[in-house]
């Protein structure tokens, strides 16, 4: 069972692939404060993270079919037990208001959840014959 991870930071988002509990590989992506620059806040950076990421995956031959789980770490929510939570619409939308702070980790729910749309994407594309 694959799990694919991902936690932003400030100036860089970390990312591993896992294999149950065995960590399989790891890379952190690094922004100098001249790429972060043209964004206006913190939300704003969701795509160009996003694109980062997706050549991480491209470049190691990793195809989000392949992943039983996608994990976004952290962001600023109201106070709650810590703990494991699924991505619903009203997380989504406190952590996109910045309702409770400004901070990168924000957009880990938001970019869990588009990698999550491209697995199950994918699977879909790839269960259709395309014959001719």
């Amino acid at each position: 069972m694959k799990i694919f991870v991902i936690n932003p930071g400030s100036t860089s988002t970390k990312v591993a692939l896992f294999e149950g509990t065995q960590c399989l590989w790891t890379e952190t992506q690094r922004y100098d404060a001249a790429e972060l620059e043209p964004f206006a806040s913190v939300t704003d950076q969701e795509s160009f993270r996003y694109d980062r990421i997706a050549q991480i995956l491209k470049d190691k031959g990793v195809e989000p079919s392949s992943f039983a789980a996608v994990v976004g770490r952290g962001g600023l929510l109201k106070p709650i037990p810590g703990g494991t939570y699924r991505v619903g619409a009203r997380m989504l939308e406190d952590l996109k208001s910045m309702a409770y702070g400004s901070h990168a980790s924000n957009l880990g729910a938001a970019l869990a959840v588009r990698f999550a749309a491209d697995r199950k994407s994918t699977r879909l594309n790839s269960s259709h014959s395309t014959e001719s």
